[in-house]
């Protein structure tokens, strides 16, 4: 049985509009999907009214807080002293959220006790992807 990591933070909706709205999000790690974290918003910090999940690298999280990372659907960079901006790409548009690198820091510290960076792939079960792969090609 694997430890799943979840850990909320407090991220800031950055709209077009002159104020920010605070919501409760939850940061993820499943060392089953050793390579990936999720990002998790609640429905009324959503469009479509529901709870919403991202998933991504958790490499681009870490390069993000040192940098601007990414060019796809997720990119990550700091923003002043202890800010880091996460933004979602979307067909119906960007959402943009500020989190405390602080509380990204401390999330991947979490993640790195169960999974260090570039061990990933030893926690990796390719038999059973494998045989999950061949299952579903029938």
């Amino acid at each position: 049985m694997s430890t799943v990591i979840e850990q909320a933070v407090r991220a800031r909706l950055v709209a077009s509009a002159p104020r920010t709205e605070s919501v409760a999000a939850t940061l993820r790690y499943d060392p089953g999907n050793p390579f990936a974290v999720q990002m998790g918003f609640p429905a009324r910090a959503t469009l479509e009214g529901v709870d919403v999940s991202w998933e991504f690298a958790r490499e681009l999280l870490a390069a993000g807080l040192d940098g601007p990372a990414g060019l796809g659907d997720v990119r990550v960079r700091p923003y002043g002293y202890d800010r880091t901006v996460v933004e979602f790409h979307a067909q119906e548009g960007v959402a943009m959220v500020h989190v405390r690198s602080s509380e990204v820091r401390r999330f991947l510290r979490r993640t790195q006790h169960l999974v260090p960076a570039g061990c990933e792939h030893e926690f990796l079960d390719l038999d059973q992807d494998l045989t999950e792969l061949l299952r579903d090609a029938h």
